[in-house]
């Protein structure tokens, strides 16, 4: 067995992407209450997409999204085959973000998925889950995929996997440190060290 290392610049970061799918509708399983409920949200403007985007996705370092023009960004989150939806706790307020793409004939990517790191590790995010195959699964649609990355949560692979998804790609990404370009508070991912 060998290995390697590959030297990532200052400035930059790396991180394993790993893609999941999903080729049948999982089986409905039993869910206990909770004190939240999903919102669709019609065409919201790029101010109101971004700072849900923000609140849910700053911390584990999602920029993608911040990089977007507001035209570039309004024509993916206003596109007819893309479907927004806020998670709002009991007083009403944004405290998760899940975006479909259905852009790709037969499948649904879940690309965005995520609660305020205030509520994980609480459940809530199998209710979410039960709520986006709920959405996701519909006729003609053969595949639902998703993927996450060693920035993200590191429970996010072994949720994926218990909610009925398998593994099928991994690819390596660079970037630059959107701590350091600006994009993103300085102090953002305290967990992920800036060099």
């Amino acid at each position: 067995m060998t290995s390697h290392f590959t030297p990532v610049a200052p400035g930059k970061l790396a991180t394993i992407v790993t893609h999941f799918e999903m080729r049948a509708r999982p089986r409905p399983r039993p869910l206990k209450p909770v004190p939240l409920r999903l919102k669709r949200w019609q065409a919201p403007s790029a101010d109101k997409y971004r700072m849900l985007y923000r609140r849910v996705g700053e911390p584990w370092l999602w920029f993608s999204r911040l990089l977007l023009s507001d035209d570039a960004l309004t024509a993916i989150v206003h596109h007819p085959a893309v479907e927004i939806f806020a998670v709002l706790d009991p007083q009403g307020i944004e405290v998760g973000l899940l975006e479909l793409d259905f852009r790709q004939s037969g499948a649904c990517e879940i690309a965005f998925f995520g609660l305020i790191p205030q509520l994980t590790g609480q459940g809530f995010g199998g209710w979410m889950m039960a709520q986006a195959l709920t959405l996701a699964w519909r006729a003609g649609i053969k595949r639902v995929w998703v993927h996450t990355c060693t920035l993200d949560d590191p429970r996010a692979p072994g949720f994926y996997i218990a909610q009925g998804f398998v593994p099928i790609a991994r690819e390596i990404e660079v970037m630059d440190d959107p701590r350091l370009t600006g994009l993103i508070p300085r102090e953002a991912a305290p967990h992920v060290p800036l060099i």
